[in-house]
């Protein structure tokens, strides 16, 4: 049975994931009401766990390195008590060659070598390059799609990942090319990037670990 994650530890952990953000964006993907989320997030600033910073006409939400090992305790507790068997390390495993591949992905997006210049930016005047981009993207979501249904059977916090990365693959294949890799927005490479963390964070695994 999936395990339901309690409002402290979605509300840090959004923080975590998006940065420096408003209560809107967190509780969005943290899925709790704005009143909830402005609330929990003044008592962790309480804690020390997160504080509020406003510059340049922007205000938001930014953890502290005291919030960030207050979410790593947290998340270590639910494992201990929600992935017993592990599972969570087998999906990570098969996680990591999908992403080496949207990687590669996401460069040959980039970038469309020439004769004369390999590292030449992708005009996205070749319709077969791209295709060929977007039928690999295809294939990444098809494997995503099992991996997130392995997730959310242990922790019900993972769901939505393929459902996000599916909507912006659908808006890249309808000729909104920056859907694919743009950071501003919820694209391709946002979401599976926002899992990797994810994941990582979950399993407290060093990035620089996988290299």
């Amino acid at each position: 049975m999936t395990h339901n994650s309690p409002p402290y530890l979605l509300v840090l952990h959004a923080v975590r994931l998006l940065g420096f953000n408003e209560p809107a964006a967190i509780g969005a993907r943290a899925g709790i009401d704005h009143d909830a989320v402005v609330d929990l997030l003044r008592d962790a600033e309480q804690h020390g766990w997160v504080r509020h910073d406003a510059f340049a006409g922007l205000e938001g939400w930014s953890l502290t390195e005291e919030g960030r090992r207050e979410n790593q305790r947290q998340l270590a507790q639910e494992r201990v008590g929600a992935d017993s068997d592990d599972v969570l390390r087998g999906v990570y495993r098969d996680f990591l060659p999908l992403n080496a591949r949207l990687v590669a992905a996401c460069t040959d997006w980039q970038l469309r070598p020439t004769n004369h210049d390999r590292l030449a930016a992708n005009d996205h005047a070749d319709p077969a390059w791209d295709a060929h981009v977007l039928n690999e993207l295809d294939e990444l979501s098809t494997g995503l799609t099992a991996l997130v249904a392995r997730l959310v059977a242990v922790l019900a916090r993972f769901t939505g990942y393929d459902s996000r990365f599916d909507v912006a693959l659908r808006r890249a294949r309808a000729g909104q090319s920056e859907w694919v890799d743009r950071t501003g927005i919820d694209s391709c490479h946002r979401v599976w990037f926002e899992l990797h963390e994810d994941l990582l964070a979950t399993l407290d695994i060093d990035r620089r670990a996988e290299n």
